[in-house]
């Protein structure tokens, strides 16, 4: 029995090596069919990365906004799950640019009007703060940035925010030059 399934082993090998397949086409031409041939290619590792869009500042990886390739594993592990990263397609790139020219039209309109603030500032010159006072100069309390908001409220109209305006210790009468800080690009000095 053993020889029997020795001979026919060796039988069945023979025949898959010496096995041949054609194909007759309609010109009458035989082409030999390679579909039972294997064929094994040895490639390189690849490098997988991933091109992302950070949607939050991550520590020693990048600020919010920025476009990275990162590895699969870590955009796949750590980025996606926490909600830090996206991965780039034309519709992502195309809202950023949006997202981008809107943030620039509103610091352009922000520049403006603080240009415009300052040329009204220019134009009316000093305020008046009015105190009681005290034996010679000195005057009760000190003047505040909260009190010049009030009286620029009153005489031009104009909301602005306090923490925008630096004032020196004022607890005498006389004249003192307030700092308001309009726009990080420059400031008005009156009062």
């Amino acid at each position: 029995m053993a020889s029997l399934a020795a001979s026919l082993s060796w039988n069945s090998s023979s025949w898959l090596n010496n096995r041949t397949l054609t194909t007759t086409t309609n010109e009458g031409i035989r082409i030999p069919d390679k579909s039972s041939a294997f064929v094994i290619l040895a490639q390189k590792k690849t490098k997988k990365t991933r091109k992302i869009i950070l949607t939050d500042d991550v520590t020693d990886v990048g600020k919010k906004g920025q476009l990275l390739d990162v590895k699969a594993g870590f955009y796949r592990n750590f980025l996606h799950p926490s909600g830090k990263a996206r991965i780039v397609t034309p519709v992502l790139l195309k809202e950023m640019k949006i997202e981008e020219e809107r943030i620039e039209a509103e610091k352009k309109r922000v520049k403006e009007e603080a240009l415009q603030l300052a040329r009204i500032f220019e134009t009316v010159g000093a305020f008046k703060v009015k105190r009681k006072g005290g034996k010679g100069k000195l005057i009760f309390g000190s003047v505040t940035a909260q009190d010049l908001v009030d009286i620029i409220k009153a005489q031009l109209q104009r909301d602005i925010d306090k923490r925008i305006v630096s004032l020196p210790e004022i607890r005498e009468t006389g004249e003192y030059i307030a700092d308001l800080k309009l726009h990080p690009e420059g400031s008005v000095s009156r009062m």
